[in-house]
């Protein structure tokens, strides 16, 4: 792991995310890994105490966990974020009182790390339906830390580092969280050119990759087929593509791939062989399942979703809240885990940058 190295503390915020999912389960679970934080790294937990404590005492008593295998909120770091209505939150059971807790609790770490206090800041799940419910119209966490955060580049970027071959998967999304059916009325040469620089600066501040390799997927079953299954590659997307070739010879930019074998290479690298011939730094997906089906078949117990183009790191565990699972002690912490760990390292990165 990277650390800083001009001796200052690292400070990083670990939101609870829905109080009514797993999210109090897996942070105390991550929490309880001894190894997981450096020393010259704090960790303060957002969120009420009295649901995280509640929480450790229920799975305490009903689950099967042993000894050592939950933090003890009473040796962790908490900034209480008080709620109205706190009773009414039951684990599994979500509502528009957990919803507006999980909102209250990343806005917090928002305003305080905007003013300097956090370096990082890791998100539990939330339950955008619940945001909703509670009042808040927000397509999801991402958006509320580009709007506060006041950037309007910014971009979902999935990582993933296989347990099998250590190869890294990173897949950025062009499109988010819109219908299938706007997604070709979305994408343009602008977008894309957004996009790719966002990708291309996070690779090079934040994984220290000055001359990436990045594939870019075609939008249409094998691409389009030369106009036969679809146009758009044929009328703006290969065109872009060449330009950015000309403009940018520090990048090798491939594609754009049929998105039905855009991923042949990276799985077998994630489970066989890692070879810079076989692997790329980074992967461009032009839409929200053609890049995290792929990114959850490798990489679901430890994929990570970062969100790029802010003015500090964010990062978050790639599933949802579970209500289905939460209070009986089955919740998998890899993910968080995973999500802490990264959330260092970039921002460790990116101090070491600075000095």
């Amino acid at each position: 792991m990277i650390r800083a190295t001009n001796g200052s503390k690292l400070n990083i915020a670990v939101t609870l995310g829905d109080p009514a999912g797993i999210g109090t389960e897996i942070v105390l679970k991550a929490l309880a890994d001894k190894d997981l934080v450096p020393e010259n790294c704090s960790i303060t937990v957002i969120g009420t105490r009295s649901l995280l404590e509640g929480t450790y005492q229920h799975l305490c008593k009903t689950s099967h966990l042993e000894m050592g295998q939950l933090a003890d909120p009473r040796d962790i770091s908490i900034l209480d974020i008080a709620i109205d209505n706190p009773d009414s939150i039951k684990l599994g059971q979500g509502n528009a009182v957990s919803g507006e807790a999980s909102f209250k609790y990343l806005q917090a770490a928002i305003d305080l790390t905007l003013e300097g206090k956090f370096n990082a800041i890791v998100t539990a799940p939330i339950a955008k339906y619940l945001w909703l419910r509670a009042g808040y119209n927000y397509p999801g966490q991402t958006e509320v830390l580009a709007n506060s955060a006041k950037v309007d580049r910014y971009g979902m970027l999935f990582v993933g580092r296989s347990p099998h071959t250590g190869f890294m998967l990173r897949t950025l999304l062009a499109t988010t969280h819109i219908p299938l059916s706007q997604v070709s009325s979305v994408l343009n040469s602008e977008l894309m050119s957004k996009k790719l620089d966002l990708l291309v600066n996070c690779l090079r501040t934040d994984f220290g990759i000055d001359r990436p390799k990045i594939v870019i997927s075609g939008l249409n079953p094998h691409s389009g087929e030369n106009g036969q299954l679809g146009t758009e590659e044929q009328n703006w997307l290969i065109p872009w593509l060449e330009q950015q070739r000309k403009d940018r010879p520090d990048l090798e930019l491939i594609g754009p791939v049929p998105p039905d074998t855009m991923w042949v290479k990276p799985g077998l690298a994630w489970y066989e062989k890692a070879t810079r011939d076989n692997t790329a730094d980074a992967y461009l997906a032009l839409y929200h399942d053609q890049g995290l089906i792929p990114v959850k078949l490798m990489a679901f117990d430890r994929a990570i979703n970062t969100t790029i183009g802010l003015p500090f790191i964010r990062t978050s565990p790639d599933h949802g809240t579970a209500f289905d699972i939460a209070g009986f002690g089955v919740a998998d912490p890899n993910s968080i885990k995973a999500a802490i760990s990264l959330g260092i390292e970039l921002a460790a990165r990116r101090q070491n940058s600075l000095i």
